[in-house]
């Protein structure tokens, strides 16, 4: 029972990071925080 308390747990954070990624980079901006015009192609 432990294992999927856990295991639901660690989805949920996973879910939060990847939509807080798509909504950065529907507003324009990139995980480099300056936008990919300014990063060298590293955030691509």
């Amino acid at each position: 029972m432990g294992t999927w308390i856990v295991g639901i747990a660690l989805l949920a954070i996973v879910a939060l990071i990847i939509r807080n990624i798509v909504q950065k980079k529907k507003q324009g901006k990139s995980q480099c925080g300056e936008g990919c015009g300014n990063c060298g192609g590293s955030c691509h």
